[in-house]
């Protein structure tokens, strides 16, 4: 008999507008708020033209926190309602967000529904984010998401076959008759590592990289998935094709919950790996969040290495990875808040270089229009052009391809691009979850402050960002002074909370002096940051001691 397909009736929820990483919040808003989570979703499908949508493909994964196979039985209902022919989805709904933008890419998908909340905790009472990726496998763009939202804002009904139900668990073909359908819809659950690892094969040499892991003068690593979904990921690839032993890789089971754990890698967050580093067992240490498109590189005994300085290493020795040997590079791209030693590089290389507001939609269009090749941001991502998304296994390779050419360690690698480049001290405070309204008037009133000149600096502005592709303007992206000799100081309200507001300050210093370049970042920024609490009273007007995360 052939399923029934309902049209219900709905009202709006007026905080439906989705930021850089999707639709945000607590998991119990999509969970208690009636039709919160079908709301969002028929919003989603309505931003595509029917024409387009009718008989098209769409990608489900995400990182199997706590909701999502309540949320893909809903997403697979309303997909078949609202016309859409074929869902492929990763098994046990799980695939991280590069091999979900890998496999759109591939198979000519109308798009992708993510369902992360990135390096966010998870859980009943933590959060949950639903985010929509377009056709050429990157997060929508801001003209679809304003779409969205406004969608939102006037939503009467939506369509979904709720006696429809998809067996996660089994790789396979599932097929569906509906009434007043004439082809079937059908769901495809598939292996959410093959195709994906199927692309890093055309990128990196695996023959090279197993010698590295697994040949006679192997080096030792330690990589830490966190519970995320990387760990199938890590499991596939560096372990059973690679040859690096099964014991180098911990944590690699996917939890909802990521074992209770903060799923961020960083020097906060990842501690096991940072202390486990620091006996000097090991002689590369990687970390990855809850959905697989961030990472962290550390060396022997903990050495860290910066994410503004980790892209910079990759594009200073980009050669070292086959891909780019016979694709060329056409440019390099740093979020405005990234510190400047891509900069450097691209500027030795005569490589144009591209700065751009934060979140990764940006670099995708510079991609699409064939003007970027390698990209990242402060904030722990990295990516190239094979894909529409950070990657932060790719950043690993890509690191171990530069060892395994080179045959140095992480931090000789690290020292001769600071001789060579000179160093951008960096370090970012992070503010979380302080009050909304407080943090939006602080903005304010350091606008004003740096409006007025009063201090002895080069440049003070409120970033904005005119796309070359298509001259879109992006204004409101960070407060920046920039100080002669191009040190910068950053404010910026992040865009990606469940809940208050995330104020960050960014501190950057550029020191070509070989004799001054292996300082700790902390002291050599010290009269910066000192600058920058002053200026904007961060402490006083958000009733701080200080920040939550230092990096």
């Amino acid at each position: 008999i052939p399923l029934q397909v309902l049209t219900l009736p709905t009202s709006p929820h007026p905080d439906q507008r989705p930021g850089t990483n999707g639709l945000r919040k607590k998991t119990h808003v999509f969970q208690s708020e009636k039709n919160y989570l079908h709301n969002f979703i028929q919003c989603i499908f309505s931003s595509i033209d029917l024409r387009d949508r009718q008989g098209s493909t769409m990608v489900v994964g995400g990182d199997g926190r706590y909701f999502s196979s309540t949320a893909i039985q809903a997403i697979v209902q309303m997909a078949a309602a609202n016309g859409v022919g074929r869902v492929v989805i990763g098994q046990n709904g799980i695939m991280s967000t590069p091999a979900v933008s890998c496999v759109i890419r591939k198979i000519k998908a109308i798009g992708g529904i993510i369902l992360t909340a990135s390096h966010n905790p998870g859980g009943p009472d933590r959060d949950f984010s639903i985010k929509f990726n377009t056709a050429s496998g990157g997060p929508a763009p801001e003209a679809v998401t304003n779409k969205i939202f406004q969608l939102s804002r006037t939503i009467e009904e939506f369509a979904i076959c709720p006696e429809l139900r998809v067996d996660l668990g089994t790789i396979g073909k599932q097929s569906f008759d509906l009434e007043n359908k004439f082809k079937p819809f059908t769901v495809e659950i598939v292996d959410p590592v093959e195709s994906y690892a199927n692309s890093l094969r055309n990128i990196f040499d695996f023959a090279v990289l197993k010698e590295l892991l697994s040949g006679d003068n192997h080096i030792q690593i330690r990589l830490d998935a966190m519970h995320g979904v990387t760990g199938l990921y890590v499991k596939k690839i560096l372990c059973e094709e690679l040859g690096s032993p099964a014991n180098s890789a911990i944590n690699c089971v996917p939890r909802e919950d990521f074992g209770g754990d903060h799923p961020d890698p960083d020097l906060t967050y990842a501690t096991d790996l940072v202390e486990t580093m620091k006996s000097g067992q090991y002689d590369f240490g990687a970390a990855f969040d809850g959905d697989g498109d961030c990472n962290m590189i550390l060396g022997k005994q903990g050495f860290f290495v910066n994410p503004s300085d980790s892209v910079a290493v990759i594009a200073a020795n980009i050669f070292c990875i086959p891909y780019f040997q016979h694709a060329g590079v056409r440019g390099f791209a740093r979020s405005m808040p990234t510190s400047a030693a891509l900069d450097m590089v691209a500027r030795a290389t005569k490589i144009q270089l591209y700065e751009t507001p934060t979140g990764w939609r940006y670099f995708g269009s510079l991609m699409d229009a064939g003007r970027l090749s390698l990209c990242g941001e402060e904030s722990f991502g990295t990516g190239s052009d094979y894909i529409r998304e950070k990657d932060g296994l790719w950043a690993v390779l890509a690191w171990l391809s530069i060892q395994a050419v080179r045959r140095q360690s992480v931090e000789d690698i690290m020292a001769d691009h600071w001789r060579t480049y000179g160093r951008n001290y960096y370090t970012r405070f992070d503010y979380e979850e302080v009050d909304l309204d407080a943090a939006v008037e602080m903005m304010l009133d350091l606008e004003l402050m740096i409006s007025d000149r009063k201090y002895q600096v080069e440049a003070a502005d409120n970033f904005e960002y005119s796309d070359p592709v298509d001259g879109t303007l992006s204004r409101n992206q960070g407060l920046r002074v920039v100080f002669k000799g191009g040190s910068r100081i950053i404010f910026r309200l992040s865009g990606s909370d469940s809940f208050g507001a995330t104020v960050r300050l960014y501190i950057d210093s550029y020191e070509k002096d070989i004799n001054k370049i292996f300082q700790d970042p902390q002291v050599a920024l010290a009269e910066l940051v000192s600058i920058a609490l002053q200026l904007s009273q961060i402490h006083e007007r958000t009733g701080r001691r200080g920040p939550t995360v230092i990096t």
